[in-house]
C-alpha cells in the first residue's frame, strides 16, 4: 500500500496535511455549490442518468488522465526516491581528482591505504572502516530472450575486497540463508567436475530483474519465482556467475548492483585499479570536513571527495528531464481534457436548452443556473478523478528500469520501485478538480446567459 508520508524529496513533496489540502478544498467546493445552489439536486441526477454513456465517457476520461498522470509521477517518485536513499550521511566517497562519477574514476594509486588511515577515518578494532572498490558497467548479451524481454541489457558491476566490511560501510545486509561470496571470488559448480563459476552477491532489484530471464522450464525447477535465488546461475560474456548470496532490499542504488571479489572482476574487464574508495566517519558533520580535507589539504594525491549522500544526490539531472517530460505530457492532457468537458457542456446545454428556460420561468435565478450546471461537471471530474487515483494506486511497488545520471555522462542504470504517496494522489485531485471546473465554467456562463424566451424558442 502507499504511503501517506512522503519519504522522497520530489518537487513536489507534502507532508500528509499538506496533501490533504486539495481534497479538503475540493469536497469544500462542492460543499458550497450545494448550499448556494437553488436548483433540486435531483435535477442533476436525473440528467445524469438519462444521458448515461455520456457522462460515464466524461468520468472515464478524467479517469485515464489522471491515472496515467499517477503512474507517471510514481515512476518520477520512485527516482526521487532511490537517489535520496542511496549513501550513508556519515561516509565520504573518494574519487580520482575531475571525475564527477565513478564510472569515470580512477584513483591510479599504488597504495591507497594512507587515504584510509586519515583523522576521522573510524576504526574497527586496528581495521579502518573503508570500502576499496571498482564501479563499472558491463553490456550484458542475452541469448534466446524469452518475448517481450530485451536482448541485452548494462548491469551494474562493483569489485570490492572485503565484502562484509563493504557492506557495513554501506549500511546494508544480506537476506536470511545467504553468505558473501568466497575470498577466492569463485565457487565450483556442481555436476561440473570441478569448474568453476564467478561467486556473486546480488542486489534486489538486479535479482528480481534477471530472475525474470529465466525460460519456463528453468523457473519451474527455481527455488524463487520472483528473483535469482541462492546457487542459481547466469552468464555475462563468455563466464558462468553464481548466486552466492543476495542483499536486503535497501531501497538504494545498490539494489540494482551485483558484488563480486575486486581482484576477479577488475582483471576480466581490464580495469584492475579502484575507481573509489569510501570510508566511514563519526557524522555528517564530521564527513562533510574530511571530503574538505581531501580535496584542499591532502598532499600524497590529488582526488575528488563528496559525502556519500551529496553523491548520490547529485545524480538527479535524469530526473528532472522525466519531471519535465511529464509536466509537458500533462499539460497537453489538461487541455485535451478542459476541451472534452466543455464539449459535454455544451452537448449537455444544447440538450437542455428548453430546461433552461422551464427553470428561469419558475424564478430561479442566472446564478443558480450557473451553480448547478458547474457543479455537474465538477462533480464528473471528482468522480473520474477518484477513480485514477485508485487506479494509479495498483502501480505502487512496481518494479521498473530506469537511468539515473548527473548529467556530466555516464550514469548507472537502476531498478527502481514505483511509489504512489499522498504527494501524488494530491496532484492527481488538483488536476481533476481544475479540469472539471475550467471545463464546466464557460458551458455553464452560456447556460446562465440564456433568457427564458430564448431557451424556449
Amino acid at each position: 500500500m502507499f504511503e501517506l508520508q512522503c519519504l522522497a524529496a520530489a518537487p513536489w513533496a507534502l507532508n500528509s496535511w499538506q496533501a490533504a489540502i486539495p481534497f479538503v478544498v475540493t469536497f469544500a467546493a462542492i460543499g458550497l455549490l450545494l448550499a448556494m445552489g437553488r436548483v433540486p439536486l435531483s435535477y442533476n441526477v436525473l440528467n445524469v442518468v438519462v444521458r448515461w454513456r455520456t457522462s460515464l465517457m466524461t468520468a472515464l476520461a478524467f479517469t485515464l488522465v489522471i491515472g496515467l498522470l499517477t503512474v507517471m509521477l510514481a515512476f518520477v517518485n520512485g527516482m526521487y526516491s532511490l537517489t535520496e536513499s542511496s549513501g550513508q550521511p556519515g561516509n565520504v566517497v573518494i574519487l580520482a581528482e575531475g571525475a564527477t562519477d565513478e564510472a569515470f574514476s580512477n584513483l591510479g594509486m599504488a597504495d591507497v591505504s594512507d587515504l584510509e588511515r586519515q583523522p576521522g577515518v573510524l576504526t574497527d578494532g586496528n581495521r579502518p572502516m573503508s570500502s576499496r572498490e571498482t564501479y563499472l558497467s558491463v553490456n550484458q548479451l542475452i541469448e534466446n530472450p524469452l518475448p517481450g524481454r530485451p536482448g541485452r541489457r548494462f548491469l551494474q558491476i562493483r569489485g570490492i575486497e572485503d565484502p562484509a566490511m563493504s557492506a557495513r560501510v554501506h549500511g546494508l545486509e544480506l537476506e536470511p540463508g545467504s553468505q558473501w561470496f568466497p575470498d577466492s571470488g569463485v565457487e565450483e559448480l556442481p555436476g561440473t567436475g570441478g569448474q568453476t563459476a564467478v561467486a556473486v552477491v546480488l542486489g534486489a532489484g538486479i535479482a528480481r530483474e534477471l530472475g525474470a530471464d529465466r525460460s519456463p522450464e528453468m523457473l519451474a525447477k527455481a527455488a524463487s519465482k520472483t528473483h535469482l535465488a541462492v546457487g542459481e546461475t547466469f552468464v555475462v560474456g563468455d563466464r558462468t556467475w553464481i548466486v552466492a548470496g543476495l542483499l536486503k532490499y535497501s531501497g538504494a542504488t545498490f539494489d540494482s548492483e551485483i558484488w563480486g571479489k575486486q581482484s576477479l572482476i577488475g582483471e576480466t574487464f581490464g580495469k584492475p585499479s579502484y575507481t573509489s574508495v569510501i570510508v566511514r566517519t563519526a557524522g555528517p558533520d564530521e564527513a562533510a570536513e574530511l571530503a574538505r580535507y581531501y580535496r584542499e589539504d591532502y598532499e600524497k594525491a590529488a582526488v575528488a571527495a563528496q559525502v556519500e549522500t551529496e553523491y548520490y544526490k547529485s545524480l538527479s539531472s535524469t530526473n528532472l528531464q522525466f519531471l519535465i517530460a511529464i509536466l509537458v505530457v500533462t499539460g497537453i492532457m489538461s487541455l485535451g481534457g478542459i476541451f472534452g468537458v466543455m464539449n459535454t457542456m455544451f452537448a449537455a446545454i444544447s440538450q437542455r436548452t428548453k430546461d433552461i428556460g422551464v427553470l428561469r420561468l419558475l424564478g430561479y435565478r442566472r446564478r443558480q443556473i450557473l451553480i448547478s450546471f458547474l457543479l455537474e461537471s465538477l462533480v464528473l471530474a471528482v468522480i473520474g478523478g477518484l477513480l485514477g487515483c485508485a487506479v494509479g494506486c495498483l502501480s505502487d511497488g512496481w518494479q521498473a528500469n530506469s537511468v539515473v545520471s548527473g548529467g556530466q555522462g555516464g550514469g548507472k542504470f537502476v531498478t527502481l520501485r514505483l511509489t504512489v504517496d499522498a504527494s501524488v494522489l494530491a496532484v492527481g485531485m488538483f488536476l481533476s478538480a481544475m479540469m472539471g471546473f475550467f471545463g464546466g465554467l464557460i458551458p455553464a456562463l452560456s447556460a446562465m446567459r440564456l433568457t427564458a424566451l430564448e431557451a424556449l424558442r
